[in-house]
């Protein structure tokens, strides 16, 4: 990995709240990801399951986390089971996880190898009643393809059919919403190596500069950094190109005169960073994207301000839609008459800021969190709202990523990050 090894006692720690909330006599299991092929011999890169990750650490392939806090014995009560490393594979792929340095990431002093699972979980099932499953329950998942832990699961249910089955993603989703320190300072770390990657392509953006070169700005500046690359795919979307919503082609010319918005950051050791900023190619906005510009800045400004403990998100976005209806009617995009009239499921102002203000961020770009339930110190939210003009040929959205206190402002992890108009066009005009 290129990140630097993360103190076991995160994993320590993350683990100890997980069981804590387990039934008695019960067994969770966890499942890394599957390495995905794409034809002939060729995969995609490993990207680790963020559940197994949280609870262990452990960033390898075809790996499984037993946790099962009645056991009998000490040495049972969490356990890794990891492919078993080879001279024939150091050679090739690059030597695999010893048990002491499974240890040394985990603080789980219990590892066999892949091979011993079968007969050591059916030794743990006889001390167990319930059975914890891991299942994507995400409120914006879409799952086409059958995933290690799915096929997992349906063996498991299927070979044991006598136990009680319960979920571990309501326990996780309660968990991972709330960060520890050691996981706020990854996020941090990952917005810092962003803010490099942002400074870099402030001076190199000019007219006709493609947007796949200020991608490559990006990448080249992130990697350098020890980030595995970006949080999710980036969105480079010049002009018009920034009124679609989820544009990722990143292949047209960036034209003089007209906007840049820039969806792009790095991850760090699996957490994610969320950025976004709106610039101009030639250096300095217009009057009316100034204008256009300053009205989003105010908007997600005070819609900061409202992520304190106990909001709940549904109120604090109908309440940003009432500060982005008073801008809009500023910037004489929306009239009295389409407020007062507007369809109550679709407000009026839905027309130019059509998506959600904030969502929760960590292991996930969107990580998890129950929405329906009130907001706590130490989460971490996105803030991005954004106006969409096609008929003026342009959009703007500004985003950043903020945590949430137990007294005082949100902190915001993307301070140093320039925003400002006048900073914008001074760094890129210097």
């Amino acid at each position: 990995m290129k990140y630097h090894q993360i103190d076991r006692h995160l994993f320590i720690k993350n683990r100890s709240k997980f069981t804590a909330q387990m039934k008695p006599k019960s067994i969770a299991i966890f499942n890394s990801n599957d390495i995905y092929p794409v034809s002939a011999d060729s995969t995609l890169p490993f990207a680790q399951h963020r559940d197994i990750f949280y609870l262990s650490g452990i960033d390898q392939e075809e790996s499984i986390l037993l946790l099962c806090p009645d056991a009998p014995y000490e040495h049972q009560k969490e356990m890794l089971f990891l492919k078993e490393t080879s001279e024939l594979i150091a050679i090739w792929e690059g030597a695999k996880l010893t048990k002491e340095e499974a240890f040394a990431v985990s603080g789980i002093k219990t590892v066999h190898w892949l091979q011993d699972f079968e007969k050591v979980l059916f030794e743990m099932m006889t001390y167990t009643d319930t059975m914890y499953i891991n299942t994507n329950e995400h409120y914006r998942s879409h799952v086409e393809t059958e995933t290690r832990e799915a096929r997992f699961v349906k063996w498991w249910k299927d070979k044991y059919p006598a136990h009680a089955v319960a979920k571990s993603n309501p326990i996780l989703q309660r968990l991972r919403s709330v960060k520890e320190s050691e996981e706020l300072d990854l996020i941090q770390h990952a917005c810092n190596i962003t803010e490099k990657g942002f400074r870099r392509i402030l001076s190199f953006v000019k007219p006709n500069v493609t947007e796949y070169e200020i991608e490559a700005e990006f990448i080249h500046e992130f990697i350098r950094n020890r980030s595995k690359g970006f949080a999710y795919t980036p969105i480079i979307a010049s002009g018009n190109n920034a009124n679609v919503l989820h544009y990722i082609e990143n292949n047209k010319p960036c034209k003089a005169g007209d906007l840049i918005l820039l969806d792009v950051a790095a991850e760090y050791a699996n957490y994610s960073s969320d950025l976004t900023r709106t610039i101009p190619v030639s250096g300095r906005y217009s009057e009316r994207q100034k204008a256009v510009y300053n009205a989003v800045l105010r908007v997600k400004n005070e819609a900061t301000q409202m992520l304190t403990p106990g909001t709940l998100w549904k109120q604090y976005q109908a309440e940003v839609g009432k500060i982005m209806s008073s801008e809009l009617l500023g910037l004489g995009l929306l009239d009295k008459a389409d407020v007062q009239n507007e369809n109550p499921e679709w407000p009026a102002y839905k027309k130019y800021f059509m998506h959600g203000t904030s969502h929760h961020m960590g292991l996930d770009t969107h990580d998890y969190g129950i929405l329906t339930e009130p907001m706590q110190a130490n989460m971490v939210f996105t803030v991005e709202p954004g106006i969409y003009i096609p008929e003026e040929g342009f959009g703007i959205r500004l985003e950043d990523n903020v945590v949430i206190q137990s007294t005082g402002e949100p902190f915001n992890l993307m301070k140093n990050i320039p925003i400002e108009v006048d900073e914008i066009e001074t760094l890129m005009n210097s």
